[in-house]
């Protein structure tokens, strides 16, 4: 008998292949009879790296394309960050399941030397692109000089000294994914970050009829 099949929509960032891989093998362990395969996509929010998030459309843009291809029937489901899936969904579609969250927090990448971002000095270059994210440490240290900087965990790392930051604030939960959480200066308090919704879960998308 030949085995069901299962495609599965995904970004092809390292950290979106990451979740997709992990999806894909549950959905194995699971389902041995079940043949489990990935499709890249590219979003508009994977293309558009030189403008903040806010002034192009916001999150919903890494959702888009995949959207798309599931209503054409390309894929079967999609793997999502939760924090990039907006609250309303194309018709035909919908959320059918939420995986249980990674730590939720944002997390400091400082420069060698600096053992958190208070001791940071005035003016310090923070680099993040998200609105909550420099509002919140703005709250706080309104001296700091906040730099947009986009695309995926790798570049944006690498951006700590390409572009001679003092810091970057990211989520703990695409670090700790990755494998990256040696690199983690510090883990900012819900009290002077309030996480993204949905941040560090999982939403697998399908169609509804």
């Amino acid at each position: 008998m030949a085995k069901q099949q299962m495609r599965i929509g995904t970004r092809a960032s390292a950290l979106a292949l990451w979740q997709a891989e992990w999806v894909k093998a549950e959905l194995e362990k699971r389902y041995p009879e079940m043949d489990v395969t990935l499709t890249k996509i590219k979003t508009q929010g994977d293309k558009i790296l030189d403008v903040p998030l806010a002034m192009v459309g916001g999150k919903g843009l890494f959702v888009k394309e995949i959207e798309e291809a599931m209503l054409r029937g390309e894929i079967d489901i999609a793997v999502h960050s939760m924090k990039d899936v907006p609250t309303i969904f194309p018709e035909g579609l919908a959320l059918r399941c939420i995986t249980e969250r990674e730590d939720c927090r944002d997390v400091v990448i400082l420069r060698p030397g600096v053992k958190s971002w208070k001791d940071l000095p005035q003016g310090a270059r923070i680099g993040t692109s998200a609105l909550r994210r420099k509002s919140q440490l703005l709250h706080i240290r309104p001296d700091l000089q906040m730099v947009d900087i986009r695309g995926n965990v790798q570049t944006r790392l690498q951006k700590l000294t390409d572009e001679n930051l003092d810091a970057i604030i990211l989520a703990a939960a695409g670090m700790h994914r990755l494998g990256y959480t040696k690199q983690i200066g510090e883990y900012l308090s819900v009290d002077v970050s309030i996480p993204a919704i949905g941040q560090g879960a999982l939403g697998i998308e399908s169609r509804i009829r």
